[in-house]
């Protein structure tokens, strides 16, 4: 059996973990949060999923929908490491809490699920994690459900994510008879008896020892295919010791080179001790990271290493309101953070006391003295901190990158069914968009609706219960409106744009030569080409803000405008009347000028819809897909069901899984994923409102 771990405190940011856990909806993350909590002794009961009674499953809407929907910080301790961990959702609509996690993390766990392999929405956070630079180690979970096949979900994450597996474990069993894995560093077995939350340490049984070693020289070969100094010793060894695999895998592992895969079952506590030490073995600390960078006051490039002695630096990734007080989420890049202490918001020049710090275990909180670099707390006491902003030391100002939000692609209108609670719905609406970036409230201009946006039906829903449910307020509910936008087909040169203002005083004067031409992105891009000083470089940048103000409402329906790029070829200026406030006015109105002369198109948000129906419902999903304007890529059989792929106009899928679900008896299911913009088809774009 295996000897008991008992964690020892430390302070060293070499002894932390910050981790987060990846994965499709429905793979187990939040079961294996649940489990790695158990196993090292910060719970001492195990909660279920699917009895609301995980830890970080804590909101009510999450336990009555059984999914994760807001991102949990849990702390706990294992082989002398504290292991800081984000359980993050797996639902399409909630991407934004992953891709905030993502920018304070070191390290991850992508969950695979063994039947189902790489899904949609595990290929999007595994796309997100790339961008973030963040280094990762699967676990392949539910070996014990039927049809799990470690060598199939192994496949599809060598084909659909790009990436070299280096499989460490070879399950013992399968399905209902799973009972443990074979370590190939080690050669040994280690299996889990029922009830049992412990393994016991063996041989390797005599059926598996063929197998296994064929296995262990397979994870050798590849590994010197990869690692220069692996290579040398296997070279001059015909073998690689278990110490060699260990450091070779590690360095693979930071350089994104390849991607270690462990296996399990999470719901069985099988294989989360393992995991655990793949964790402390493989994944950075905030040592490993390099330093953090940021902007000073004067523009110049400053960099903070994870070092308590630094200036203190350290990046708001979450708010929440509780009944304790508003928790702002940090993760400390550099420097000591003390209780009481006083620090800057770098990017308004406002200060704030810290009035307590916690270590967060989801909604339970023990308070802390100080926090050091390479730590993720909690405090209370900030009053102005948003999702992105940088705190730092008042001495020693810095700005660091926040993390991106997403632009909403599904609105509803919304207004409180009682007059009197007009107040408190605004005071509702304006707590959520704080809480919650992603979410963006607006008044429209025509209307007079206040107008909600975010990232899909089920985000909208769970914002809309948290008015009805947290704040007390009855809303009435608007039909679901996608987030259509209007780019160039073709635009135009030398347009010449002359703002001129005279009503006594100074006046206004800016001349504008504008080029407007498409771009394959959907993005704005601005230059100036102008040589000779006609245009003083502070009044180019004038010109793109006004560009920029443009961009809001477009010519055919007064939807954002994108993909573009704006060239400024040409101007004049006056020696008294021309300001930035002019040359700013020049570029909105010259370039709204420029798109009413320009060929124009609508685009509508598209999705990736993967939908899992039996065999004997194909026909009236494609038919249906096709109504809805799909387009079919690709369907493939899996285990008497079919797997069909299509790219479906998001306004098209409002309330599809209830017709999925008359159409199935109940048996079809469907996942999403943003698939980019597309043109709208001229029948459609005519019958559309104006914004």
């Amino acid at each position: 059996m295996r000897a008991n771990r008992q964690p020892r405190s430390t302070t060293s940011s070499t002894a932390v973990r910050n981790l987060g856990i990846l994965a499709h909806v429905d793979a187990g993350k939040t079961t294996i949060t649940e489990r790695i909590l158990f196993a090292t002794g910060a719970i001492h009961k195990r909660g279920e999923v699917h009895h609301g009674t995980t830890v970080t499953d804590y909101d009510a809407q999450e336990r009555d929908r059984g999914i994760t929907i807001f991102a949990a910080a849990v702390s706990c301790a294992w082989g002398g490491h504290r292991v800081n961990l984000i359980d993050t959702p797996g639902h399409v609509d909630f991407s934004d809490e992953v891709e905030r996690s993502l920018r304070v993390l070191d390290g991850a766990v992508a969950v695979f699920d063994a039947v189902a392999g790489v899904e949609p929405q595990s290929e999007t956070v595994w796309r997100q994690a790339d961008r973030h630079g963040v280094p990762r180690i699967a676990f392949v979970n539910k070996l014990d459900r039927a049809g799990a096949d470690l060598d199939t979900a192994v496949a599809s994450i060598r084909g659909r994510l790009g990436v070299v597996p280096l499989v460490v474990q070879l399950p013992i069993g399968a399905e209902d008879s799973f009972t443990g894995v074979v370590d190939l560093l080690g050669m040994r077995a280690l299996s889990w008896e029922a009830g049992s939350d412990t393994y016991q340490e063996g041989p390797v049984p005599e059926a598996l020892r063929e197998e296994a070693s064929g296995r262990r020289r397979l994870l050798e070969e590849t590994v010197a295919e990869l690692h220069a100094d692996a290579l040398e010793e296997f070279c001059s060894a015909s073998a690689l010791t278990e110490r060699t695999l260990v450091r070779a895998l590690r360095e693979l592992t930071l350089r994104g080179d390849g991607v270690v895969v462990l296996c399990g079952s999470a719901y069985r506590n099988r294989g989360i001790e393992p995991l655990l030490d793949a964790v402390l073995a493989y994944l950075p600390s905030p040592s490993d990271m390099p330093p953090v960078r940021g902007l000073a006051p004067d523009g110049a490039e400053q960099e903070r290493v994870p070092d308590p002695a630094e200036p203190f630096a350290a990046l708001a990734f979450k708010v929440t309101a509780t009944a304790t007080g508003r928790l702002t989420y940090l993760r400390v890049y550099a420097g000591t953070l003390r209780k009481g202490a006083t620090v800057l918001d770098a990017a308004t020049g406002r200060t704030e006391r810290v009035g307590r710090i916690l270590r967060v275990q989801a909604d339970r909180h023990e308070e802390r003295e100080e926090a050091v670099a390479g730590d993720i707390v909690a405090v209370i006491g900030l009053k102005a901190a948003r999702a992105g902003t940088t705190l730092c030391a008042p001495g020693a100002p810095l700005v660091l990158e926040p993390p991106s939000v997403a632009e909403p692609v599904v609105s509803v209108a919304v207004e409180a069914r009682r007059n009197s609670d007009t107040g408190r719905l605004s005071a509702a609406l304006a707590r959520l968009a704080e809480e919650d970036p992603s979410l963006v409230v607006r008044s429209d201009a025509e209307s007079g609706q206040t107008v909600l946006s975010g990232m899909g039906e089920l985000h909208l829903e769970v914002a809309v219960e948290k008015i009805r449910s947290g704040h007390g307020v009855e809303v009435v509910v608007g039909r679901p409106q996608v987030s259509y936008r209007e780019t160039v087909v073709r635009g135009v040169s030398g347009l010449v744009h002359r703002h001129v203002k005279q009503d006594g005083g100074a006046g206004q004067f800016a001349h504008v030569v504008l080029d407007v031409e498409p771009l394959d992105e959907p993005c704005f891009e601005f230059r100036s080409t102008v040589v000779g000083g006609r245009v003083p470089q502070e009044y180019a940048r004038a010109v793109e803000a006004g560009c920029r103000d443009a961009l809001a409402e477009g010519p055919l329906g007064g939807f954002p405008v994108t993909g573009l790029r704006v060239t400024l070829t040409d101007g004049a200026t006056h020696s008294k009347d021309s300001s930035e406030m002019a040359f700013r006015a020049a570029g909105r109105f010259g370039l709204r000028e420029a798109l009413r002369l320009s060929t124009m198109e609508l685009l509508e948000p598209l999705a990736e819809v993967r939908v899992t129906v039996p065999e004997d419902g194909v026909g009236g999903v494609l038919g249906d897909l096709a109504a809805r304007r799909g387009r079919v890529s690709g369907s493939t059989a899996e285990a008497g069901t079919a797997v069909i792929t299509a790219a479906v106009p998001l306004a098209e899928l409002f309330g599809y899984a209830s017709r999925l679900r008359g159409r199935t008896q109940g048996r079809g299911t469907f996942t999403t994923r943003p698939a980019g913009l597309a043109p709208v088809p001229a029948s459609v774009a005519g019958a559309l409102p104006a914004r």
